[in-house]
């Protein structure tokens, strides 16, 4: 196989950034808003200091992602400039993921991996999705460059830039420390220069110790631990299937497309353990680190991992899966270059395919009544909206408000934990304000999505007022709630409408009323 050289090399690359920048900036508003980019941004609404204390002791997680959301709130900002700060995180790391995989495997291998991560539908969503998942792909692929280049050369300075990356990477996402435990596990294997990498790996072990707190604290939240018979992911055969669909999102999910990357994965090893055998093991190491915690963790069901949080893998995976592309042609000489580039173009194909099979509205956008729907409901609230009302809920209803006037309701009651809900209410100024809450029938959640909410007043009763704009019911209470338990009740009852609407959400969040209500 011919060695491309550095211009070819480096031309390919930034074709690769130039065409998922394009993509990204082109659909960057197609994907409906979602909560998570909502608590984000109102996370992010107060001084700096009060975003961190609120990640760090009460939520939870990792928190560099609320500092860039802070800096996006006081510049002005809101979801749109957001996605564009999760779009460039995600353009950046193509180039990164281009120059460790040129390590791992030589120029040409590392460029066919670098079409194959930017075709990635896990790249391309989560570059429009205003969540941790760009940065956390970007600052790991990062520390993997950096930790093979102080295994190489070993200079403090390289350990000491290491050491940045992986503190970036842990502070981004608490599966950071998966990626470190990868990293320790594969200079323990390898045996070089393991003296500085345990002293290195020490010292990040002690300066991100307030990370590690975090991270217990959303462990404790979602019921996250270590035991035998664990909920979610836990039995190695779940373990397994959870692995085949991360390699499904990495590539295309369609069994026998995926049976066959696999094949090339498998063969790209093989040709990977004659050639550059290093590579082989710090990505068997990437892998499997992950499998045995998720086997060993007991997880609830709000923390079942989705293939994103894995993100950082990708670089690996898509390396095995090109040399395989390349070493495939070896059983057949004569099908030489030609046979690579079009399995390579294939295989973009069934990614950009997978993509769109997988999130359609990234490709062709929302309906247009519903954005009307959601822009109507938003101006609604935002011109009778009182600051003292308590908003249920990170829905993107209350971000488009919030972005209109840049003030209203500051007190949000988180939908899914009890405990955090009810240390909310008890923290709110008394007497507490209106009760505020939404239903979207058109969301992904719900079994059917619907344009339209069937009108079958009087809604929960006469306590209550309610307004309908297409998808969107609000419901408000007609007077404050004063009291915690007032407002648990009175959630109670809207939340039982939701479930006769058959709005998706509405279970969760009526376990969660309750069970705050039995905690007071």
């Amino acid at each position: 196989m011919r060695e491309l050289g550095p211009r070819t090399f480096a031309a390919g690359v930034a074709a690769c950034a130039a065409a998922v920048a394009s993509f990204l900036l082109a659909q960057l508003t197609a994907w409906p808003p979602h909560e998570d980019e909502t608590l984000a941004l109102f996370v992010a609404r107060g001084s700096i200091g009060h975003t961190l204390h609120t990640v760090l002791t009460q939520r939870g997680g990792a928190p560099l992602h609320f500092l860039l959301a802070w800096v996006v709130t006081h510049s002005g900002g809101g979801l749109t400039e957001l996605r564009v700060v999760s779009a460039l995180l995600a353009v950046a790391s193509i180039p990164v993921c281009a120059l460790l995989s040129r390590r791992l495997a030589g120029r040409t291998i590392a460029l066919a991996a670098t079409v194959l991560v930017s075709g990635s539908w896990i790249l391309l969503f989560h570059g429009v999705y205003a969540r941790m998942y760009s940065l956390f792909l970007l600052t790991s692929a990062c520390s993997y460059l950096a930790f093979l280049v102080a295994l190489e050369r070993g200079r403090r300075r390289d350990w000491a830039l290491w050491a940045v990356a992986i503190l970036l990477t842990i502070a981004t996402h608490p599966y950071g420390v998966l990626v470190l435990a990868s990293q320790g596990a594969y200079a323990l294997l390898r045996r070089e220069r393991l003296r500085e990498a345990a002293i290195a790996i020490g010292i990040v072990l002690v300066l991100a110790i307030p990370f590690w707190r975090t991270d217990l604290i959303l462990a404790h939240r979602f019921d996250v631990g270590v035991a035998s018979g664990s909920g979610g992911v836990g039995a190695p055969w779940q373990v397994l299937e959870y692995l085949w669909r991360v390699a499904g999102d990495f590539s295309a999910g369609w069994w026998f497309v995926l049976a066959l990357v696999l094949v090339l994965a498998l063969l790209g090893a093989r040709a990977l353990w004659r050639e550059q055998r290093a590579t082989v093991v710090l990505t068997a190491c990437v892998v499997v680190i992950p499998a045995v915690a998720l086997t060993l963790a007991r997880l609830g069901n709000s923390a079942t991992p989705e293939s994103r949080h894995l993100i950082f893998a990708l670089p690996f995976f898509s390396t095995l899966v090109a040399a395989g592309v390349f070493a495939a042609p070896r059983l057949q000489p004569r099908l030489g270059p030609a046979f690579a580039v079009v399995v390579l173009a294939l295989l973009v194909g069934s990614e950009v395919g997978w993509a769109r099979e997988r999130t359609p509205d990234l490709f062709v956008g929302q309906p247009g009544a519903a954005v009307k729907a959601r822009r109507q409901a938003a101006a609604w609230l935002a011109t009778t909206e009182r600051p003292t009302d308590l908003l249920f809920g990170y829905d993107p209803l209350y971000l488009r408000a919030w972005e209109r006037t840049r003030g209203g309701p500051t007190t949000v009651i988180p939908r899914a934990d009890p405990r955090l809900a009810l240390r909310v209410l008890r923290s709110a100024p008394k007497p507490l304000g209106r009760g505020v809450w939404v239903f979207d029938a058109s969301s992904l959640r719900n079994h059917d999505q619907r344009l339209t909410i069937a009108d079958r007043r009087p809604w929960p009763g006469r306590d209550f007022e309610a307004k309908v704009f297409g998808p969107y019911l609000i419901v408000r209470t007609a007077q404050p709630v004063r009291t915690i338990r007032r407002y648990l009740l009175m959630a109670s009852q809207v939340m039982i409408l939701g479930k006769d609407l058959r709005i998706g959400d509405a279970d969760l969040n009526f376990v969660t009323v309750r069970k705050a209500l039995a905690r007071l």
